[in-house]
């Protein structure tokens, strides 16, 4: 389980990320990240599962899926980075390892593009 204070949770956060931030997609998931303007000691992370992955079992086993492994990775991210984790679909059938390697795959891709800025 994530810590409250590494949640995002408010509607206008989602949105203002999804907006403003980077964005990488992969097979399974899609980030988007807001690097801070002014450091904040928290990095957040918040879920974003349509009903196109499937029924509210489904969807929340994803869910539950994703805040475990971003759980583990969540120490990669600069201070005060805002993350949303949007899944794809095929995130319903994949299993734990595909979903990890993708998620690791668009964390190293954001690394790299924050390295570049």
């Amino acid at each position: 389980m994530l810590p409250a204070t590494a949640r995002l949770t408010h509607r206008d956060d989602f949105a203002t990320v999804v907006r403003r931030g980077r964005k990488v997609g992969r097979t399974l998931v899609v980030m988007h990240a807001l690097l801070p303007g002014a450091p904040r000691p928290e990095r957040q992370v918040g879920f974003v599962v349509s009903k196109a992955v499937g029924g509210s079992v489904v969807r929340h086993r994803v869910v539950r899926r994703l805040r475990h492994l971003m759980r583990d990775r969540l120490d990669q991210l600069p201070a005060g980075t805002q993350l949303v984790v949007r899944a794809r679909p095929g995130s319903a059938t994949a299993n734990s390892a595909q979903l990890g390697a993708d998620v690791d795959s668009a964390l190293r891709a954001l690394r790299a593009d924050q390295g570049r800025r």
